[in-house]
């Protein structure tokens, strides 16, 4: 079987090329090499310099990754691609390829991985501390030619470890996963994650919490994050080194312990999760001449919000019904600004406060049902879902309009009254996230 041992250095973040390295090894010797700066087409930052020795005037003049794309090609056609944390360089090179049309594909091995199954008992298998550990001499760290050759002889020690053949085998096999998982995860957590509802939580090495996601099928949803090629989770797998989970049951609650754990732990890779939106309320007030407004603005402007929205949109949409709902003037609704009267392309219910027709105390008292009947539509309810167990049932309880937590109960258990599924509450914090969550099912 041939192999070709490669490492890339890129400009990090953007990850295009800089510099590649190629060995193909039969298993015995080195029988073909390539090595070559490579033009990125973008800046290299000062930082990337510093740790790899190359700048942009050494790549001035060099290749671009299109013109050693045939190259590439043929060196490791018929080969098995081999690296240390095979997926980063294996999915920059597939990147690179697919940026200029050609779909590259080759089976893969993780001397990573490998090392852990063959060599194990290191507190570190980073290329750096592992050829330490095992006397390997690297002649320019963090340069592709001389990461590439220190990989060619850990490849070697690997390869004349008992039981190579059979580990190296059920690692090229199509159903096999180590190539895919993170060259930090043991295998044996990917494989306790069961096929089921929960939420997962992806873990550096100091145990710190770096991503939290929810899922119907737990092993399915984190396996698709280790076949992304996306740039946030090519770093998130390279820095995953533990992932946990709790059983949820069913979607919906999966859906509202993520909300809770991403808001008490705001994990670095859930930025969108973490972006605050802005906030919008209706409230009320009178005027100069004692005729009772609706309104809309921003959270922090608004007094005594009646209701919040997530959006202009929604307060609008709200008002508009509210308005058709109970007669009232879309000028005092706020929805027309600066007309003397009234002139809604849709909404034409007014009865004539805008122009004298209507008196302030029968305007005010519909504005008064309004406000009455949206303080009033808090209510109670115990949602039903599907326990973690077959023998078991989940809940989610609202009081008063607002959301208290979730729990789950044995189905031989008997409840009468509300107040008996206290025991079994797990206490949740309620917020705009979840309202919206929860509203489909309200």
């Amino acid at each position: 079987m041939l192999y070709t041992i490669i490492d890339v250095e890129t400009t990090g973040r953007s990850n295009q090329i800089t510099e590649i390295s190629i060995f193909k090894y039969d298993g015995r010797q080195i029988v073909d090499e390539y090595t070559t700066l490579v033009n990125p087409q973008t800046e290299i930052p000062d930082y990337i310099t510093a740790l790899t020795g190359i700048d942009n005037a050494m790549v001035a003049h060099a290749p671009t990754f299109e013109e050693v794309a045939q190259a590439i090609l043929d060196i490791t056609e018929d080969t098995v691609f081999v690296a240390h944390n095979v997926n980063f360089d294996y999915n920059v090179i597939r990147n690179e390829f697919k940026a200029i049309g050609i779909d590259f594909r080759r089976k893969k091995l993780c001397t990573v991985r490998l090392s852990r199954k063959l060599l194990p008992g290191h507190k570190s298998y980073s290329l750096g501390k592992l050829c330490k550990a095992l006397h390997i001499t690297i002649t320019d760290r963090h340069r592709a030619k001389g990461d590439a050759e220190a990989t060619v002889v850990l490849f070697e020690i690997l390869l004349n470890q008992e039981n190579a053949e059979t580990v190296f085998n059920d690692f090229l096999k199509k159903s096999s996963k180590e190539a895919t998982l993170p060259s930090q995860l043991p295998t044996a957590v990917f494989n306790a994650i069961p096929n089921a509802a929960g939420v997962y939580y992806f873990k550096d090495k100091k145990g710190k919490i770096i991503y939290i996601g929810k899922a119907k099928d737990l092993k399915k949803r984190v396996l698709s994050h280790f076949y992304s090629k996306t740039k946030k989770s090519l770093e998130l797998c390279r820095e995953t080194k533990d992932i946990d989970f709790e059983l949820s049951g069913s979607e919906l609650v999966a859906l509202l312990m993520e909300d809770a754990a991403i808001k008490h732990h705001y994990p670095k890779f859930n930025q969108a999760a973490k972006r605050k939106t802005k906030q919008y309320g209706v409230f009320s007030f009178e005027d100069r001449n004692g005729v009772l407004h609706l309104a809309y603005n921003t959270i922090k402007t608004t007094p005594n919000a009646l209701k919040i929205f997530q959006s202009i949109r929604e307060c609008r949409a709200y008002l508009e019904s509210i308005c058709l709902q109970y007669n009232l003037c879309p000028k005092y609704c706020h929805l027309q600004e600066g007309v003397t009267q009234c002139s809604h392309y849709s909404i034409k219910t007014c009865k004539g406060i805008c122009k004298e027709e209507e008196s302030a105390a029968g305007y005010n008292a519909r504005v008064t049902a309004v406000i009455d009947a949206i303080n009033n539509t808090t209510e109670s309810k115990v949602i039903k879902e599907q326990g973690r167990i077959p023998s078991e049932e989940a809940f989610i309880l609202i009081k008063d309009g607002t959301y208290l937590g979730y729990g789950f109960i044995d189905k031989e258990e008997v409840i009468q009254s509300e107040e008996e599924l206290a025991d079994f509450l797990i206490q949740q914090k309620d917020n705009l996230d979840i309202q919206k969550i929860l509203r489909p099912h309200l």
